[in-house]
């Protein structure tokens, strides 16, 4: 899902200002995302009761088209009480939202964003005690020592409610769900009675996503210390893994963090 930031440019942006100008920006149709677009973008997230990040995605659209808030989304209040629950200044947590989250935790046709993992599914049916191995071979896009076979988007859905087929709680263990993309099989230590409980969690809004986020991190007294000492790169590998360089998580995170920071730091 494309994002326009500052400085970019072409019809995209031109759509964004001939939209900010119908709720009332005096901007011009130029095409070019630059601080004067900026500065619209931001009061117009305010007064949706959006995040304020200056950032025009899909949620940033999506209000300006209907002229209203979708109240699933994410709020700045929202992240207010996730920086008081952990403890760091709120703009850690405006960058973990920019850099970690997908822009949207809710698909177009309104169910939560997931990525089935059918090598999560592999290892749920091993130790729920199916033979994981003959489900692999008749079934190796769902079921598989090796991870792939996603689909994106809507499709991940299909491909979760042919493997809850197999075993409803297996699969929904096995997808990742939301802005923050939590495992399923992390239900548990996240509070909830059942790995059905925390998928209709995810289901509830975007807030609820945020709170498995701040559960899954409080959790982790390895990873609540990297956040808290904005040490990105162990953050960043903690959370995303090894492969959290290829990637630039580490980098994005202190790049985005130290704009936030800056931005509040300002006189009011």
């Amino acid at each position: 899902m494309t994002i326009l930031r500052p400085g970019d440019v072409g019809a995209g942006v031109r759509e964004l200002q001939r939209l900010l100008r119908e709720r009332g920006a005096g901007l011009e149709l130029t095409g070019d995302f630059d601080t004067a677009t900026l500065a619209a973008v931001r009061a117009a997230q305010a007064r949706y009761g959006l995040v304020v990040d200056g950032l025009a995605g899909p949620k940033t659209l999506q209000a300006l088209q209907q002229d209203t808030r979708e109240p699933r989304h994410l709020t700045a209040a929202d992240l207010q009480r996730a920086a008081d629950k952990l403890g760091v200044p709120l703009a850690a947590v405006r960058a973990v939202n920019e850099v970690e989250s997908r822009g949207s935790g809710f698909l177009p046709d309104g169910r939560p964003v997931i990525l089935f993992e059918r090598h999560v599914m592999y290892r749920q049916l091993r130790a729920a005690g199916h033979d994981a191995d003959a489900l692999a071979r008749q079934y190796p896009n769902l079921v598989n020592g090796a991870r792939g076979g996603y689909a994106g988007g809507a499709a991940e859905h299909m491909r979760l409610a042919r493997a809850a087929d197999i075993d409803e709680a297996c699969a929904l263990a096995s997808a990742s769900w939301g802005l923050f993309q939590v495992m399923g099989y992390h239900w548990e230590r996240l509070g909830h009675s059942s790995v059905q409980a925390f998928s209709l969690c995810m289901r509830e809004g975007e807030g609820a996503q945020l709170d498995a986020f701040v559960r899954f991190v409080l959790t982790d007294p390895v990873l609540h210390k990297a956040l808290k000492a904005r040490k990105w790169p162990t953050f960043a590998s903690l959370y995303n893994g090894p492969a959290y360089r290829d990637n630039l998580y580490d980098v994005k995170l202190a790049r985005a963090f130290a704009r936030y920071d800056a931005e509040e730091k300002e006189p009011v």
